[in-house]
């Protein structure tokens, strides 16, 4: 059975070195020495990455081993840059978009590629849109859980939205920048619990706000298994119904009657989980994904799918009939 990898991440082995250019160590930057390469931000050491980050033929043999016939890359969030100046990050993007081209044309039945925006300046963001869709033929976009202090219900963000329907571009959500990361700084605390957050602020920034009523053909997918979103689901109905005068200002719709509309990836890390996930939202609307190549990521691709006992039809909806419908493809 084909199996589809919808989150698994891809960076250049080099990339412009804005901080250098910009004499601000904010912008990543990537230092190779023997074996060892590593990713540094602010002057500091943020990650170690190894060759399957940038090697796409090495990845096709390490992720064949699962059975995984293709990966729909995207860059790794840090690269967002989007606290920085607009025109100043752009360079950045520009070249992580012309790498994951080269690499969906080079090898185009093993990947398809996702780009990234500078969406701190939604003009800049919508030019660099069209260049991936139309120059660079890229399935869709890779977009953060905020921006700054925009939430993704933010007006100034709109027309990048309607923008990715209208030129049919499928949308990945992923967290990154986690909220309250300075005030729990120990044990790994803003991936382990700001990074869930992150993404069900981003849902509910979309529906509360009005986005997905207003911009009904955008296919928009969530990272991690869309966070606590789906585990929490209760309580945002409960507060959408008791306290409407809070809640259901920019739009009436209740949540729960989006979730025909929202795409997850199946990146959970545990099988009650997942089966809770395909509960909820159904397997329509789940597809595998693993979060490669990085520690975080499942590390036995598509396991969890595969111990729960799901049906032939269920199995092929996680493993690429729902990759498909939101990148609108046959496979």
């Amino acid at each position: 059975m084909l199996k589809i990898d919808t989150h698994a991440h891809m960076l250049p082995r080099d990339w412009p070195d804005l901080a250098e250019r910009f004499g601000d160590e904010r912008f990543p930057v990537i230092r190779h020495q023997g074996d060892e390469h590593h990713i540094y931000k602010d002057g500091k050491f943020f990650r170690a990455i190894d060759s399957r980050t940038w090697d796409p033929s090495e990845r096709i043999t390490d992720y064949a081993r699962f059975g995984i016939g293709i990966q729909v890359v995207s860059t790794v969030p840090v690269m967002f840059c989007y606290w920085a100046d607009g025109a100043k990050a752009l360079p950045l993007h520009e070249a992580l978009n012309d790498h994951v081209a080269e690499v969906c044309q080079q090898y185009p039945r093993h990947y398809i590629g996702l780009g990234t925006l500078p969406l701190q300046d939604p003009d800049l963001a919508i030019r660099e849109l069209r260049r991936c869709r139309e120059e660079l033929k890229l399935a869709g976009v890779q977009l953060g859980s905020h921006v700054g202090e925009w939430n993704l219900d933010a007006p100034e963000l709109f027309d990048v939205f309607a923008a990715c329907a209208d030129l049919g571009m499928a949308v990945l959500i992923h967290p990154w920048d986690m909220m309250g990361a300075a005030s729990m700084p120990k044990y790994w605390l803003p991936w382990l619990v700001g990074m869930p957050a992150e993404q069900s602020r981003a849902i509910c920034s979309l529906i509360f706000g009005g986005v997905l009523e207003r911009v009904p053909n955008l296919r928009i997918a969530f990272a991690h298994g869309g966070g606590s979103f789906p585990y929490t689901l209760g309580r945002i109905e409960h507060g959408h119904r008791m306290r409407p005068d809070l809640v259901a200002i920019a739009n009436e719709r209740p949540p729960r009657e989006y979730l025909s509309r929202l795409f997850f990836d199946s990146c959970v890390h545990d099988d009650a989980a997942l089966s809770y996930l395909l509960q909820t939202c159904g397997a329509d609307q789940v597809m595998l994904g693993t979060d490669y190549p990085f520690p975080l990521g499942e590390q036995v691709p598509g396991s969890h799918i595969q111990r729960l006992g799901l049906s032939s039809v269920e199995q092929s909806a996680l493993f690429h009939r729902t990759a498909g419908r939101w990148l609108e493809r046959e496979f």
